[in-house]
This record gives C-alpha cells, structure tokens and sequence, in this order.
C-alpha cells in the first residue's frame, strides 16, 4: 500500500468532505477529474481508503444513549478472541469495536434507544457468554468529537524528494 503526496492530499480532502465531485477534489489536490477518479479508485481497491461513510447522529435516529463498554474475557485464547470478534460484528447495537491491550480486552461504542433496551444488549452480549469475566459501562454524557479523519503523512520518499 503506497501513496504519494498527492495521494496524501487527497486522502486529507476526502476526509473533511466524502462528497465532493471529483472535480472539485482534482481540483483542490491539482488534478484533473479523470487522474482525481483513478487515484481514488486505487486507493479504494488497495484498502487506504476503507470506506465511505457519513457520521449519524445517534439521537436524531431514536438511539440517545450512548455507552463505552469496557469487555473482559475470562482467558485470552485465540478461539475465544475469533467468537467474541464475530459477535461484535454482528451486534448492531455496537457502533465500534476494539481488541486492545490494558485492563480490558475490548472497548466497544454501543448506542441504544433506552436503558431497558440496553439491559437486553447485555444480557443477549455478556451474561449468556461464559468466556466474558467482566462487563464494566461507561455513559456517554456528551459526544465531543465525532469522526473517523487520521492525520494523513507524507510518504517518506517524497519528504526526501522536496528538500
């Protein structure tokens, strides 16, 4: 998976803004709409870009609760971690999901349109799952900051190439 500087634009470009027609990213990273339309394609089909996404208020579609959800296996076994990571897939209930290392095993991002409907997601999610320990909630009071933007770097050959 390699890019460029101009790749790295328009990686910062379509971050801010999914929407844009090729021309107007062309024309913001120096391209023409046709180069601007084979480079993304590029990017998409090499995974640099994962996908397309719009941020949607959890509220505005009837699920005002938002929790982190720290998750703690009884033993780290690979069988148990490949379960666990299939289920959180399939949860709709979890935004995002994370295997990390720390006092929990996995952080997940749940969102749900009541308490009782929350109650229900952790008994289906944790109480029936004898290879989860331990099932610790955080609230969400207020959502700060949404998104998925990554700061995006120059590749090293071409930060040698500009001196």
């Amino acid at each position: 998976m390699r890019y460029d500087r101009v790749d790295a634009r328009i990686l910062e470009i379509v971050q801010k803004n999914n929407r844009l027609t090729s021309e107007a990213i062309g024309e913001l990273a120096g391209l023409s709409a046709t180069a601007c339309q084979r480079r993304l394609k590029r990017l998409r089909s090499e995974g640099i870009i994962e996908a397309d996404v719009s941020i949607v208020s959890p509220k505005a579609v009837g699920s005002p609760l938002q929790m982190l959800v720290l998750v703690t296996l009884e033993r780290e076994r690979s069988d148990i971690i490949d379960r666990l990571k299939k289920t959180i897939k399939s949860s709709a209930e979890v935004v995002n999901g994370f295997y990390v290392t720390g006092d929990a095993d996995f952080i997940l991002y749940v969102t749900a349109r009541s308490m009782e409907d929350y109650e229900e997601f952790t008994r289906r999610f944790s109480h029936k799952n004898p290879d989860i320990k331990g099932f610790k909630t955080m609230v969400v009071l207020d959502r700060v900051k949404a998104g998925f933007a990554v700061p995006v770097e120059t590749p090293p050959c071409d930060r040698l190439s500009n001196r």
